[in-house]
Protein backbone atom coordinates (compact mmCIF):
# COMPACT_ATOMS: atom_id res chain seq x y z
CA UNK A 1 0.00 0.00 0.00
CA UNK A 2 1.41 3.50 -1.26
CA UNK A 3 2.45 5.74 1.45
CA UNK A 4 -0.14 8.63 1.88
CA UNK A 5 1.01 12.18 2.97
CA UNK A 6 -0.91 13.42 5.64
CA UNK A 7 -0.45 17.91 6.00
CA UNK A 8 1.43 18.04 9.44
CA UNK A 9 -0.98 20.20 11.81
CA UNK A 10 0.41 22.52 14.42
CA UNK A 11 -0.16 21.64 17.61
CA UNK A 12 1.44 25.20 19.15
CA UNK A 13 1.23 28.61 17.39
CA UNK A 14 3.30 31.74 18.30
CA UNK A 15 1.49 35.28 19.27
CA UNK A 16 3.33 36.28 15.59
CA UNK A 17 1.94 33.63 14.00
CA UNK A 18 -1.81 34.12 15.24
CA UNK A 19 -1.39 37.95 14.56
CA UNK A 20 -0.36 37.36 11.27
CA UNK A 21 -3.48 35.37 10.52
CA UNK A 22 -5.78 37.97 11.48
CA UNK A 23 -3.22 40.74 10.41
CA UNK A 24 -3.59 42.69 13.54
CA UNK A 25 -0.48 43.71 15.73
CA UNK A 26 0.64 40.94 18.80
CA UNK A 27 -0.04 43.70 21.04
CA UNK A 28 -3.96 43.60 20.36
CA UNK A 29 -4.00 39.62 20.73
CA UNK A 30 -2.48 40.61 24.22
CA UNK A 31 -5.13 43.11 24.98
CA UNK A 32 -7.88 40.62 23.92
CA UNK A 33 -6.45 37.46 26.23
CA UNK A 34 -6.50 39.76 29.12
CA UNK A 35 -10.26 41.09 28.52
CA UNK A 36 -11.91 38.02 26.97
CA UNK A 37 -11.35 34.55 29.12
CA UNK A 38 -12.53 32.26 26.25
CA UNK A 39 -8.33 33.15 25.38
CA UNK A 40 -5.63 31.03 27.52
CA UNK A 41 -3.04 29.95 26.27
CA UNK A 42 -0.60 28.01 27.77
CA UNK A 43 3.18 29.70 28.09
CA UNK A 44 6.48 27.86 27.84
CA UNK A 45 9.21 27.74 30.00
CA UNK A 46 10.35 31.35 28.82
CA UNK A 47 6.97 32.61 29.03
CA UNK A 48 6.29 32.68 25.27
CA UNK A 49 2.56 31.99 24.62
CA UNK A 50 1.30 28.83 22.68
CA UNK A 51 -1.83 29.43 21.11
CA UNK A 52 -4.08 26.61 20.83
CA UNK A 53 -6.31 25.51 17.62
CA UNK A 54 -9.32 26.41 20.54
CA UNK A 55 -7.51 29.97 21.46
CA UNK A 56 -7.65 30.80 17.67
CA UNK A 57 -11.14 30.07 16.88
CA UNK A 58 -12.31 31.97 20.44
CA UNK A 59 -9.70 35.26 18.28
CA UNK A 60 -11.62 34.54 15.17
CA UNK A 61 -15.01 34.84 17.05
CA UNK A 62 -13.96 37.87 18.84
CA UNK A 63 -12.43 39.36 15.43
CA UNK A 64 -15.70 39.08 13.84
CA UNK A 65 -17.66 40.45 16.45
CA UNK A 66 -15.31 43.80 16.76
CA UNK A 67 -13.24 44.49 13.74
CA UNK A 68 -16.04 42.67 10.90
CA UNK A 69 -19.50 43.91 12.97
CA UNK A 70 -18.50 47.04 14.82
CA UNK A 71 -19.09 45.74 18.54
CA UNK A 72 -17.68 47.18 21.85
CA UNK A 73 -15.68 45.08 23.71
CA UNK A 74 -18.60 44.74 25.54
CA UNK A 75 -21.31 44.03 23.31
CA UNK A 76 -19.00 41.42 22.32
CA UNK A 77 -18.61 39.93 25.68
CA UNK A 78 -22.24 40.23 26.33
CA UNK A 79 -22.95 37.87 22.70
CA UNK A 80 -20.17 35.61 23.39
CA UNK A 81 -21.75 34.61 26.85
CA UNK A 82 -24.83 34.51 25.94
CA UNK A 83 -24.80 33.50 22.05
CA UNK A 84 -21.36 31.43 21.41
CA UNK A 85 -23.38 29.28 19.40
CA UNK A 86 -25.35 31.52 17.32
CA UNK A 87 -22.19 33.59 16.84
CA UNK A 88 -20.48 30.29 15.76
CA UNK A 89 -23.28 29.50 13.02
CA UNK A 90 -23.59 33.11 11.42
CA UNK A 91 -19.94 33.30 11.14
CA UNK A 92 -19.76 30.39 9.54
CA UNK A 93 -22.58 31.01 7.06
CA UNK A 94 -20.96 34.67 6.31
CA UNK A 95 -17.63 32.14 5.48
CA UNK A 96 -19.31 29.96 3.57
CA UNK A 97 -21.42 33.13 1.61
CA UNK A 98 -17.99 34.90 0.86
CA UNK A 99 -17.27 31.64 -0.90
CA UNK A 100 -19.87 30.94 -3.14
CA UNK A 101 -19.47 34.30 -4.24
CA UNK A 102 -15.93 34.11 -5.13
CA UNK A 103 -16.73 31.16 -6.96
CA UNK A 104 -19.39 32.92 -8.84
CA UNK A 105 -17.27 36.04 -9.43
CA UNK A 106 -14.67 34.01 -11.15
CA UNK A 107 -17.08 32.20 -13.27
CA UNK A 108 -18.62 35.38 -14.44
CA UNK A 109 -15.22 36.29 -15.61
CA UNK A 110 -14.78 33.60 -17.54
CA UNK A 111 -18.25 33.95 -19.30
CA UNK A 112 -17.75 35.75 -22.75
Amino acid sequence: MPYKEKEIEKKYYTIGEVADIFGVATSLIRFWESEFDTIRPKKNRKGNRQFTKEDIESIRLIYHLVKEKGFTLQGAKDMLKNNVGKVKDRMELIESLEKVKGFLVDLRKKLP
